[in-house]
């Protein structure tokens, strides 16, 4: 993790004027401001690197921040937790391998998750993983989380507070299921069948009949 931590800070020192944040709104700029001020109050929490970009537009800009602090301060305050919708991130040291675990169990709802590892490693913190499961829609291996693909694949949701409802996606062609809702047509007659519902199966289509799938007519 120290390898980590010099890593990020380096990355930090790199960033130049222009390549600063900015929100769409002078709303989430104060709100960015005001989460990240109440989380470096925290006694135990401590500023590991800042940005030095500055930006001319006050009203909507956020500064890269990178804080760190040990596992118990962040078991003991859900505000730590808690998204910081801006560029800010918090690196936490964990004792060991339980020690993680409860980290990963004190998360709340997210979009995504990652994990970096050896195939070893990665077996050897399955359990990890199948926590990361409970607590986003999509994980990531040895990758990064920030392209999100148009795609039947693509889960852009997870718990809440991520998502309102974590059973869909916002991106990827399953998020057409956002704006539907399963209605049950007991003893209707044909004629007031969608054409797709109807014995005859006059636009061709594969249907699940008697939990078996086929494109024949119902007889």
């Amino acid at each position: 993790i120290v390898r980590v931590c010099f890593a990020l800070i380096a990355s930090f020192g790199t960033v130049r004027q222009g390549c600063i944040c900015h929100l769409r709104t002078p709303s989430m700029s104060a709100s960015y401001i005001a989460l990240l001020q109440q989380q470096q109050a925290i006694a135990g929490v401590e500023q590991l690197a800042v940005s030095a970009a500055v930006s001319q537009n006050e009203n909507h800009y956020a500064v890269p921040v990178l804080l760190t602090t040990e596992s118990e301060v962040f078991k003991s305050n859900p505000l730590l937790s808690e998204e910081v919708f801006g560029p800010s991130s918090i690196v936490i040291s964990a004792t060991s391998k339980t020690d993680m675990l409860d980290i990963a169990r004190n998360l709340s709802g997210h979009l995504t998750a990652t994990v970096h590892g050896t195939e070893e490693e990665l077996a050897e913190y399955s359990d990890l993983l199948d926590i990361l499961e409970q607590k986003a829609g999509r994980v990531v291996i040895n990758g990064f989380p920030t392209g999100v693909e148009v795609c039947s694949a693509m889960v852009h949701g997870g718990p809440f507070p991520a998502t309102t409802d974590s059973r869909t996606t916002s991106v990827g062609t399953a998020a057409i299921y956002r704006f539907t809702r399963p209605v049950c047509y007991q003893n209707m007659p044909q004629t007031l069948l969608p054409a797709a519902l109807q014995n005859k199966n006059m636009l061709a289509i594969s249907r699940l009949v008697n939990g078996e799938r086929t494109s024949k007519d119902i007889v």
